[in-house]
């Protein structure tokens, strides 16, 4: 399944549900573009696979695609490694080195987890992507880039901002062209494509072959709410492929009573 989106390969193109659908025709009216994007969605629904359509459907798509978690760099370093710093800004730094933004000059950044950004920073961020300008840690000298700006966050920054967690005016920038990824559970029309798609690639990597996946099997995995989505969705099947003694899927033992209480189905 190619769903017209190119070269973009495994779970990023596996869906018919209508959401999903919605989201990929989105993508395609957007990639032309170099309008700063900001995806929304719960932990695990694929914000940075969808960042990663974005990029490659471009015309930067030659660029680099840097990517950088704003949540996972503790807050007097990741100025750093957003802009660079000069040899001698501060101890440890011993050489120049180049921040992202300079990294994915005439491509993409993909700035995961924005919500967690300090809000110290939040006008320096601001600066750069309205100016396409900065400056590295201990140094006067501006630098200029030429970058297109993808953002992603499982939180509300619109209650953010109105708690003051977050600047208004970053807010506005960032949410040029908003995507909402729906959650797994909105999309129960492309779980068995997921679980199939999941199967074949860890029964593949194991040397394991998997040739059944039972309607019991199946159902319940379609009906389990999957609070973690796609992420935890493909992790289970890792468990279940390990675990399976034959070539029939199984759900594991420990899981089994959970994965077999089926909740009423929303709709698709």
């Amino acid at each position: 399944m190619n769903n017209n989106l190119g070269t973009v390969t495994d779970e990023e193109i596996i869906g018919l549900s209508p959401r999903f659908q919605q989201v990929l025709a989105l993508v395609r009216m957007i990639a032309k573009s170099d309008s700063v994007t900001l995806i929304q969605g719960e932990t695990g629904t694929g914000k940075e696979v969808i960042a990663s359509v974005i990029h490659n459907q471009s015309s930067r798509r030659e660029g680099p695609f840097v990517k950088l978690n704003c949540a996972a760099i503790p807050g007097p370093l990741l100025e750093s490694e957003l802009f660079g710093h000069e040899r001698g800004a501060f101890t440890g730094a011993c050489v120049q080195t180049k921040g992202r933004f300079q990294m994915a000059d005439r491509g993409t950044l993909f700035l995961d987890e924005i919500g967690d950004l300090p809000l110290e920073l939040q006008p320096k961020l601001l600066r750069a992507l309205q100016e396409q300008e900065f400056e590295r840690l201990g140094s006067g000298q501006t630098i200029r880039v030429n970058v297109r700006v993808v953002a992603a966050t499982n939180q509300d920054l619109s209650r953010l901002v109105a708690n003051k967690q977050f600047r208004a005016d970053l807010y506005y920038r960032l949410n040029v062209i908003p995507i909402d990824l729906p959650p797994l559970r909105e999309r129960l029309q492309d779980i068995p494509l997921l679980v199939e798609y999941f199967v074949k690639k860890f029964s593949t990597r194991m040397k394991k072959p998997i040739d059944e996946i039972p309607v019991d099997v199946m159902n319940a995995l379609k009906f389990h709410d999957w609070p973690g989505n796609i992420r935890e969705l493909q992790n289970f099947i890792e468990r279940a492929v390990v675990l399976s003694p034959e070539s029939v899927l199984r759900l594991p033992l420990m899981d089994l009573k959970q994965m077999t209480k089926q909740p009423s189905a929303p709709s698709a």
